[in-house]
């Protein structure tokens, strides 16, 4: 089936973000993107230095996304020609792979269990796992700010965002921005070797993030507002305040909103393979990071996923009148 009706595709993105709550990513099953992440380092071997790196990063960006697109419409075709159910339930779990709510929350509990121990090497190396920066010498607070940052971060790249791709267009638009959000982590750098080769890929996940960034604000506004350690209004005050003053055009929007919610300050000096990098300030140190911090961001991740199925939910309903 090509096409679906938006009932159709509101039931499986609703039956997607529940299959993401329950299961995350299984690591014994097979994923997409790690399948995405070998072709772009396969190609990159290929066209880097072969052409000029702008054009050889342009199709990259337009061969992985489209790519992507283009398998995942074969899969859930050929599913759907078996059986639609067996269609239905391709489109659903491969939607289901866009999302990771649940893999984003165990990966910032992975840092929080440790520093509560107050051991400081796991710590570290657990941060490592997420994040792109050097962990080797982090405190304890510059831990918490870097998982912090990271559930902020990627309540849009990895709820928001491939859930309002797959309302509009099911598991084959999903995966086209899943695939351009891991071409932007991976080649989407402002450094020597990918300032030209990956000026596509970045320019590419700006624009496919604009709206879903403001969505997720929008989102941890609301969850802030219900959250008992949050505070709705210093959230927007936060987000209008600092939100600009990231070099991303949407990531410091959730960010910003996160540090306004819980009183805190993230931003500031980050290192990548020895590189100082200076961040601006996001929010206002009410008082100092801790390690509580990581499970209060966690909180707020979860709200917003409950008020997103609250919004799919009413819209099944209203089907029913």
């Amino acid at each position: 089936m090509l096409f679906f009706s938006w009932q159709e595709t509101l039931l499986m993105v609703m039956a997607a973000l529940a299959l993401d709550w329950l299961l995350g990513d299984p690591r014994w099953l097979p994923h997409p993107v790690t399948g995405i992440g070998k072709l772009i380092a396969w190609l990159e071997r290929k066209l880097y230095g072969f052409l000029a790196k702008r054009l050889g990063g342009i199709i990259l960006a337009a061969s992985v996304t489209l790519g992507a697109a283009a398998l995942t419409w074969c899969v859930t075709a050929a599913a759907w020609q078996v059986h639609p159910w067996l269609g239905y339930a391709a489109h659903t779990w491969l939607i289901s792979t866009t999302l990771a709510v649940k893999g984003l929350k165990d990966a910032a509990m992975e840092v929080y269990h440790p520093l509560m121990r107050g051991d400081l090497e796991e710590a570290r190396s657990k941060t490592g796992m997420i994040v792109g920066r050097d962990t080797e010498h982090l405190d304890g607070p510059e831990l918490t700010r870097a998982a912090v940052e990271t559930v902020a971060e990627n309540t849009t790249d990895a709820f928001v965002a491939p859930l309002l791709y797959a309302l509009l267009g099911a598991a084959p638009l999903a995966m086209f921005y899943r695939a351009a959000n891991t071409l932007d982590s991976m080649v989407g750098y402002r450094n020597a070797k990918y300032a030209r080769f990956g000026w596509a890929s970045a320019r590419l996940d700006d624009a496919l993030n604009w709206i879903p960034a403001r969505v997720a604000g929008v989102l941890l506004l609301a969850a802030a507002w219900l959250y008992p350690h949050g505070s709705a209004t210093d959230a927007w005050k936060s987000w209008r305040a600092f939100a600009h003053l990231h070099p991303s055009p949407n990531s410091g929007i959730p960010e910003a909103a996160v540090a306004g919610a819980l009183g805190i300050r993230l931003g500031g000096v980050n290192r990548y393979g020895g590189i100082v990098s200076e961040r601006a300030y996001l929010g206002w140190a009410k008082r100092p990071l801790v390690p509580e911090d990581i499970r209060h961001a966690v909180r707020l991740l979860d709200l917003a996923s409950y008020l997103a199925m609250g919004g799919l939910l009413c819209g099944a309903l209203a089907m029913l009148f």
